[in-house]
């Protein structure tokens, strides 16, 4: 690390005592909205809730000294559990320990290899269509939570609402959903009433995280059964703290090192895994709560896991009187902040394919309850738009020149695979002129598909006995002709 990382890794930790404040509260807040999807995603992966909090408080710890996100919330909920949970199943919690640890460490060669240019391919419109399907998600999942219950639920659920929206007007020094907590919690203390606590949710820590091993036999049956729910949960993890990362740096109008995020969060994983815990990754919904109420450094991810760790164990009898109301309504506001509302005006502005590709991703994603079919689906349709959308600007035309004898075709645009067909058509290959002129100055080759194109158009009509002369290829369209078609010939003008 260079003194100029050094000097940008340090003011990611400190930048005076105002934003430290602001970082300290910020991460407060992001744990108490991290327990309550924490607890619900261990019981989809078919885990005690303490395995998800141990590994979140793990995950938040190591991630914020290796992250390359600063104000990035991770911890052990999203679809990695929805992956984890058919291992769990099957085979139980020691070889979802070890899937954990194999998972981590698939993900440092990942950043370490720098393959998180590939996010370069997820669109705008793909990213858009994935932050609406969390937030939709997000406040899905607190609909149990308001079934079946008391009208005291509905109020405290209103009543922290109210808290949440107004208290800012009045001052921002505490964000209000810790101000929510502390006065439902003292409400429902003060007059009990029939309302769902945090301890209702499941059990919780009662000791520290220990070391250990998964109890499983290291031979190679064992990774066979291990290594593609590894795999699944290691790009599942990747997807989502790469797309968490970016709405972040949209947010905060600063860029982040992907790569860094990478191998940070596989080094997580293989610290949560150490300790007993499920694999994680970054968390949009905490992380935006985070960001909004004014987290911007790494000081608050590490609060984040520290307090968590801190109120689960010492504080356990005092959060477990906490009213889920209180979480709902926390949860609620950060799905309403996470939505992309100016989305709905996009629909009208951009172009319809974007906003097909929106609506598929969120569609797929709230249908399936999977980021990653969600994002792939969006991911596919943008590149087969992308596709259909230069083909169209790829033009042939020709002209006949009596005089000589020949016909000019003079091409334009991009000749690939999904264009090369339709370039091959425009020509006719049996003309009964004497010479042909291929004019490529305005087109490039791309790929062999393409060039497979051209060798046959050339190879064909001189077989009629027509003489073919291709000119005006620029220089990496001539070498690529060249080497795959040299035959061809007349390559280079």
């Amino acid at each position: 690390m260079n003194a100029q990382s050094l000097s940008r890794y340090r003011a990611q930790w400190f930048s005076g005592a105002g934003n430290a404040r602001r970082d300290i509260l910020a991460g407060m807040v992001a744990t108490f909205a991290l327990i309550p999807e924490v607890i619900a995603f261990s019981f989809v992966a078919g885990i005690d809730p303490e395995v998800g909090l141990f590994a979140s408080f793990m995950i938040g710890i190591v991630i914020a000294f290796t992250g390359g996100r600063p104000a990035m919330i991770s911890g052990a909920a999203g679809s990695v559990a929805l992956v984890a949970a058919a291992l769990v199943h099957s085979h139980g919690l020691q070889y979802l320990l070890a899937a954990t640890l194999l998972a981590g460490l698939l993900q440092i060669a990942f950043g370490l290899m720098k393959l998180d240019v590939l996010m370069r391919f997820v669109s705008r419109s793909v990213r858009t269509g994935f932050v609406n399907a969390l937030a939709i998600l997000i406040f899905s999942a607190q609909v149990p939570q308001m079934l079946n219950v008391s009208w005291h639920s509905y109020a405290m659920i209103a009543g922290g609402l109210a808290i949440i929206y107004l208290v800012p007007r009045v001052t921002t020094v505490i964000p209000s959903p810790l101000i929510c907590i502390v006065i439902l919690t003292a409400i429902s203390l003060v007059f009990p009433m029939p309302i769902h606590t945090v301890a209702d949710l499941g059990r919780l820590p009662a000791s520290l995280p220990s070391f250990t091993l998964p109890a499983i036999p290291f031979e190679w049956e064992t990774l066979k059964i291990v290594a593609p729910y590894a795999l699944a949960m290691a790009a599942v993890g990747l997807l989502e703290s790469m797309m968490t990362a970016s709405v972040v740096d949209d947010l905060t109008e600063t860029t982040s090192s992907k790569a860094q995020e990478c191998t940070g969060l596989g080094l997580a994983n293989v610290a949560a895994g150490l300790f007993g815990g499920i694999a994680g990754c970054g968390m949009i919904g905490q992380t935006v709560g985070n960001v909004r109420y004014g987290g911007r450094g790494r000081l608050s991810t590490l609060v984040a896991g520290l307090f968590l760790l801190v109120i689960m164990v010492p504080l356990r009898p005092w959060v477990a009187q906490i009213p889920v109301a209180a979480l709902v309504a926390i949860m609620i506001m950060v799905s309403i902040s996470t939505f992309s509302w100016g989305s709905f005006r996009d629909l009208a502005l951009h172009p319809k394919v974007s906003g097909v590709v929106m609506l598929a991703t969120v569609v797929v994603t709230v249908a399936t309850h999977d980021l990653s079919a969600g994002v792939a689906v969006g991911v596919l349709l943008s590149g087969v738009f992308f596709a259909f959308k230069v083909t169209r600007l790829m033009r042939v035309t020709s002209h006949h020149d009596e005089e000589a004898d020949t016909r000019t075709y003079t091409v334009s645009g991009q000749i690939f695979f999904a264009s090369a067909d339709i370039f091959a058509d425009q020509f006719d290959l049996r003309d009964t002129v004497r010479r042909v002129r291929i004019d490529l100055t305005a087109s490039h080759f791309w790929d062999v598909t393409a060039v497979g194109a051209l060798e046959d158009v050339v190879t064909k009509m001189r077989h009629h006995g027509i003489a073919v002369e291709v000119v005006g290829l620029n220089e990496a369209s001539a070498i690529l002709v060249d080497r795959l078609a040299p035959n061809v010939g007349g390559a280079i003008p």
